[in-house]
This record gives structure tokens, C-alpha cells and sequence, in this order.
């Protein structure tokens, strides 16, 4: 017969108690203590209209300055100088960090990076509520922060902004972006593309959340109505797509232009039928025209045709190629099967 005087030790008995809850919840799961923090869609769609649009003001204005204080910061695959200018690095403050104080846990990802983060109390506060956004979209969407990432490039054609004019004289500004894309689980959601230098340096926006709405100077364009194809490449990156083309195609009219976002929303716009890029290009290049070219029914992928995946941050190069097309996309990736063998 056991003593009656038998006692458990308190501190084991703990333990005890501690070790089979820890087994309990970690084959049923953790109970949420903390419900994970859940974005509105429609705010987070204003948000970046306004900040692409700030952003582009700093560009505007740094240019107008001749203030652009030009660094080269590396090359690219194929030898291609690559520069940041301050009209970079001030959008970027905007942008980025308009987003964190919004959004501190937000993932943001953004092709510059600062030595000296700016204070949150020189961001200017943001409309959340714009009356554009309100009138063109009618249902909002609440969304868990860790299912988003943002891309954003805070200025698109540095060279075209540093160099204004071609060898021909031509003005090239017009090229010039600034961009924000929402990727909801890897997919692009909420584009926003902002022209600094359009309407004579008034800016012009265009904006689309897939299924939700778009702004209104974003319509359809109609395809070619002649045999010829209209295809528009990279003015600096052109690689052999050009000559590929060319041979593929029977009749088609190459046009180089500068800034992934300007050659999207040219196909968006019906002056393109197809723009085409055969060497690496980064993911915050292409996210917001990704969107934007989805929102309209139209399609981007690798020259493979398969999806561009936006959920992982750090991994922001695209070494498929790309092909964005409003109509004929699988007509395109069967013509083009020279291109895709050299990727």
C-alpha cells in the first residue's frame, strides 16, 4: 500500500503540465491569441495612387532642378550601365516609407535602399479615402497582411531621365515612371503606373485592382487591323528579340522604347499589340503593368508562357523573358519559340 503522504513537487508538476501542452498544440495547432492584422484593399489602393503620385513630384521637380546628383551602381547582365539619381532616392523615401507608416509589418519591396532611413515626421500623412478610388471601386476586400507584398520602383527609366533627350534629339521624359503593385499570394492585384513628365508635367495616373475596378483613362485598345504586328521592346535591353522577331513573324513593326511601365501601357492602350523582353529584367519593373495588363482581361508571362510569381521579395529577378499581350497571347509564345531558347 503507497504512503499517504506522498507529494508531487510543484516545479515537476509544471513541467509536466507544460511539456503536454506544448505536444497538444503542436499537433493541433496554436490558438490565435493575436488575430493576424487584415489590410483594406481599397485603402491600400488609395495609398498608392497618392504615394506613386508624391513620388512622382520629387522626380518631377529634382529633374526640373537639374538636381539629380547621377551614381552609376552596377551593370547589367549584358554589360549595360545601370545609375540611381536623387530623383530615385527621393521618390523612394516617399513611397517606401509612406507605405511602413501605414503599414509597418507590410512586406515592401523596392529597387532602391537609403543609408539613412528618413523620419516617419517628414512623411507627409496620406488620404486613404480618395474620392477617385470611392467612384470607381464599390466593394472593398479585407486582406491578412502576410498574404501581401508590395513592389514598388520608385523612378522607371533612370537612364532616359538622366539623359532627356535621344540621339535624335527626341525627348525621352515621357518614358518616365513611378510604380506600386500590390501581389496578393504571389499574384498581381493592385497596380499603379504614374507618368511625372505627362500632360505637360501635370501627371497622369493609371490604376487597376483585378476584378475590383480601374481608373477611368484605362479602356481596352483595340489590336492591329492590318497584318502588321506592332511590337514594342526595350530601347537599352533589346537583346536579339529584334531579329527574332522579325524572322517569326511575316510582317511586324519593332518599335524600341525606354521603361518597362511605358511599354505596358502602350499595349494597354492599343498602340502595341505585344511587348517583348528576352533578358533579365527585376520583378518591381513589371509587377504594376502585370496588374494593370490583368485587370483588362490581357495577359503577362515568361516567353514560356508560364506565371510570374511576386511573393518572394528577395527574389526579385525574372530570368524567363516576358510577353504582355491584350490579345493572341498564345499566338505570340508559338511564334517566338526562337527567343525563348536563347533565355
Amino acid at each position: 500500500m503507497a504512503p499517504s503522504n506522498v507529494r508531487l513537487n510543484p516545479l515537476g508538476g509544471a513541467i509536466f503540465i507544460s511539456v503536454v501542452l506544448l505536444v497538444f498544440f503542436y499537433v493541433f495547432g496554436f490558438p490565435t491569441m493575436f488575430p493576424e492584422e487584415r489590410v483594406s484593399m481599397r485603402e491600400l489602393l488609395s495609398a498608392s495612387i497618392v504615394l506613386a503620385r508624391r513620388g512622382g513630384d520629387r522626380v518631377l521637380a529634382i529633374r526640373r532642378d537639374d538636381t539629380l546628383d547621377t551614381k552609376k551602381k552596377g551593370e547589367t547582365k549584358e554589360g549595360a550601365n545601370e545609375y540611381v539619381s536623387q530623383g530615385d532616392m527621393k521618390s523612394h523615401e516617399q513611397i517606401y516609407y509612406g507605405l511602413k507608416k501605414l503599414f509597418p509589418k507590410m512586406n515592401v519591396v523596392s529597387e532602391e535602399h537609403e543609408k539613412k532611413p528618413p523620419s516617419f515626421s517628414s512623411i507627409p500623412d496620406v488620404d486613404l479615402h480618395l474620392q477617385e478610388v470611392l467612384a470607381g471601386v464599390q466593394e472593398d476586400q479585407s486582406i491578412p497582411i502576410s498574404q501581401i507584398t508590395v513592389w514598388i520602383d520608385p523612378l522607371d527609366a533612370t537612364q532616359e531621365y538622366t539623359e532627356m533627350k535621344d540621339k535624335d534629339g527626341s525627348d525621352m521624359l515621357h518614358y518616365v515612371t513611378t510604380m506600386v503593385c500590390v501581389a496578393v499570394d504571389g499574384q498581381p492585384t493592385i497596380g499603379v503606373i504614374h507618368k511625372p513628365f505627362a500632360n505637360d508635367d501635370k501627371g497622369e495616373t493609371s490604376w487597376a485592382w483585378v476584378g475590383h475596378g480601374k481608373s477611368g483613362n484605362l479602356q481596352n485598345g483595340a489590336p492591329s487591323s492590318v497584318g502588321e504586328k506592332r511590337i514594342i521592346v526595350s530601347r537599352s535591353h533589346a537583346g536579339t528579340v529584334k531579329e527574332a522577331a522579325q524572322e517569326s513573324l511575316s510582317d511586324v513593326k519593332i518599335t524600341p522604347a525606354g521603361g518597362a511601365g511605358y511599354k505596358t501601357l502602350e499595349v494597354v492602350k492599343g498602340n502595341q499589340d505585344a511587348y517583348i523582353h528576352t533578358t533579365l529584367i527585376k520583378k518591381w519593373d513589371i509587377c504594376a503593368g502585370n496588374a494593370i495588363i490583368k485587370a483588362l482581361n490581357g495577359k503577362m508571362t515568361t516567353l514560356n508562357g508560364g506565371n510570374i510569381d511576386y511573393s518572394q521579395g528577395h527574389v526579385p529577378k525574372n530570368e524567363g523573358g516576358l510577353l504582355a499581350t491584350l490579345y493572341g497571347h498564345d499566338l505570340y509564345l508559338n511564334k517566338l519559340g526562337k527567343l525563348k531558347t536563347q533565355l
